[in-house]
């Protein structure tokens, strides 16, 4: 597919300028990091450089219409609307660019205080979430699941072409990527067994999927149209959604997951802002059936976003990649499910995530799980290591890339990263003593 790039631009920041930059001046997404002695405050990514919003706040730089930027969070700009994120960025682009405005490059004192080495500071979550919601939006993550557990002549549920599907999350448990988690403890049972036992869980899954932001909110009690949904969308980023699937087995019957995905949902530190996957857009998928009328497609809101997950065993030298797909397999766009999620007059709220849902493509080598990647445990795959896996083990650290590829350069969303520690240990639970000694 050929892609339609913004004009070619460079930066005074040599290495932004480089092919294979995550973070070049077309992308410039958002996070809050921190260095020595220094609070959590927003930034932007450029090249090896970490450009400190708030500093350029101070002394006037930039201006998003109310002081936003010494904060620990996004949130507060976020809720500045779409114009003050135009503002913003059109005037980033103006100081960082190669032959732009001239004011942070000649103030030597300036640029030592607001453009950091990346490799110098910490990251911290680029926003407060203040509710997750989890879609079913892949076409193929959703048949394969289907064919596992109910049949291929049953895989897709009836109402899955005709609606987003999705489940009420966890926000106080999404974290930033590079936060270790423990393997979750919960109830399980075997097909053949009679009873449920307790303990880790043995079968503990990554789900590859793209996270929308909410910058604007919604009214309470009203709905609001695809079109309206699309605008209310600050960015994008990488969402790991955890999940231990024995667990989620024996609990998602009749209303769906809730301790099997509670324990972490990891994301990825940078927020890429929509203008700049506006040259990415694509159309949506062919439709089995039309969509009803507050659903139906407005223009290209899908994206092609290239999509890859890698796999790293305790000590091992390196990671074996084990998956390539691209978000433009989803058949529902975030915009559609913001839509669809506000239309009974549920009230949405700036720092809302939606996590689009497993990414998977046709090809065993594009599924976006290690559930289907596996078959349910049945066909193990092989790492470059020479270690077979069915599940996570105990150790295993994934990561997650992705980048939308223009004429001259990409956007990236850097990584998402994610390591499994041991389970923690079980608390002497009342009466299993005295069981125990008879």
């Amino acid at each position: 597919m050929t892609i339609v790039s913004e004009p070619s631009r460079c930066s005074w920041i040599e290495s932004a300028n480089l092919r294979d930059c995550d973070f070049p001046i077309q992308n410039l997404p958002y996070g809050v990091f921190s260095s020595a002695g220094s609070a959590p405050r927003c930034g932007v990514a450029l090249g090896d450089r970490v450009i400190d919003l708030g500093e350029l706040e101070t002394v006037e730089l930039i201006d998003a219409g109310a002081p936003v930027f010494a904060s620990p969070s996004l949130n507060r700009f976020m809720a500045r609307g779409p114009s003050a994120w135009a503002r913003v960025r059109r005037r980033l682009v103006e100081l960082l660019s190669e032959g732009g405005d001239r004011r942070l490059l000649d103030d030597h004192d300036l640029r030592a205080r607001a453009v950091r080495p990346a490799d110098k500071v910490r990251m911290h979550m680029p926003f407060k979430v203040d509710g997750y919601t989890d879609f079913y939006a892949g076409r193929h993550h959703a048949t394969n699941v289907g064919m596992m557990f109910r049949g291929a002549e049953n895989a897709l549920p009836q109402n899955w072409l005709s609606i987003p599907i999705g489940y009420n999350g966890r926000a106080s448990t999404v974290v930033v990527s590079g936060t270790d988690f423990r393997r979750p403890l919960g109830q399980k049972k075997a097909p053949a067994a009679e009873l449920p036992v307790f303990g880790p869980s043995a079968r503990l899954d990554f789900e590859l999927e793209m996270g929308a932001v909410v910058g604007m909110p919604s009214r309470f009690g009203e709905p609001i149209t695809v079109a309206e949904a699309d605008a209310m969308i600050f960015g994008y980023v990488l969402l790991n959604d955890w999940s231990a699937r024995d667990i989620q087995a024996w609990e998602y019957q009749p209303l769906g997951p809730f301790q099997a995905k509670a324990f972490a949902t990891s994301i990825s530190p940078w927020v890429v802002p929509k203008a700049a996957l506006e040259p990415f857009a694509v159309a949506a998928p062919k439709r089995d059936r039309p969509l009803l009328p507050y659903l139906r497609d407005q223009g290209p809101m899908f994206y092609d976003i290239e999509l890859e997950v890698r796999l790293r065993p305790e000590g091992a030298a390196r990671a074996t990649t084990i998956a390539r797909t691209n978000s433009r397999e989803l058949y529902y766009s975030a915009a559609q499910q913001l839509a669809h999620h506000a239309v009974s007059g549920c009230l949405m709220n700036t720092g809302d995530l939606l996590g689009s849902g497993t990414i998977s493509g046709r090809s065993k080598d594009s599924r976006g799980s290690l559930l289907e990647l596996t078959w349910g445990g049945a066909e193990p795959i092989t790492l470059d290591t020479g270690e077979a896996r069915t599940f996570l083990e105990d150790g295993d650290t994934v990561t997650f890339s992705a980048w939308a590829e223009g004429e001259d350069y990409r956007v990236g969303f850097g990584e998402c990263v994610g390591k499994v520690l041991p389970a923690p240990a079980e608390p002497p639970w009342p009466g299993e003593r005295e069981n125990a000694d008879g």
